[in-house]
């Protein structure tokens, strides 16, 4: 396949049985944006930051999507392999495990998460979800055997996720063998201090 390199920034530990955070901004943001949050989680953690191929009207994206909340799913496939090939690569080049790889998504992020954890079920080693819709229509039945763990958060007056499509990726995800924790929390589609110190403890609790 004709896979095109994404723009990354790769902060790494020196330890080479160090976790690796995947940052993976929302639409409009870059490989930078991410980076001050993921300090909040202290300095153990590699940290591989990308940016998204694709642009809507100039923001940066990491799939295309057809309309709001309409996702492009045949470029969400492609763009999801061309991740994962990009990583595999990467992981050769700066010598982290690709065993431990922990993403963190942040809306378009999580769900280019999201649709990893479904066509790879076994490549990520856990997942955060902020703001996550499910990538697929139909996601399948292939899942994981490892219990892989996922912190998911949706916002309670988020406008652009609809609730009952969010209980039923959460139904997919346990059904796929994601051992998922959720939050549902007090806010809009923005990510909150809440998200942050919730999502550091999951982090502590499962990786330390």
């Amino acid at each position: 396949m004709d896979f095109t390199p994404l723009k990354y920034i790769y902060k790494p530990t020196g330890n080479p049985e160090a976790y690796t955070l995947l940052l993976l901004h929302g639409t409009g943001g870059d490989e930078a944006d991410l980076i001050p949050l993921a300090e909040n989680f202290g300095d153990s953690y590699n940290i591989l930051s990308l940016r998204g191929n694709v642009s809507e009207n100039g923001m940066p994206r990491f799939f295309k999507r057809l309309g709001m909340g309409i996702f492009d799913e045949d470029d969400l496939r492609f763009r999801t392999d061309e991740m994962v090939a990009f990583i595999k690569e990467l992981a050769e080049k700066e010598g982290f495990n690709l065993n431990k790889i922990i993403a963190l998504g942040y809306s378009n992020g999580a769900n280019i998460a999201g649709a990893t954890l479904v066509q790879y079920p076994d490549f990520l080693a856990g997942a955060i979800l902020y703001r996550p819709m499910q990538p697929f229509k139909g996601i399948g039945t292939e899942g994981t055997t490892k219990q892989v763990p996922v912190f998911f958060s949706s916002g309670k007056l988020d406008p652009t996720v609809n609730a009952n499509a969010t209980t039923i990726y959460l139904k997919n995800l346990e059904e796929l063998g994601f051992n998922v924790a959720f939050y549902d929390l007090p806010t809009s589609h923005n990510l909150t201090q809440q998200d942050v110190v919730l999502s550091a403890e999951w982090l502590a609790k499962n990786f330390n």
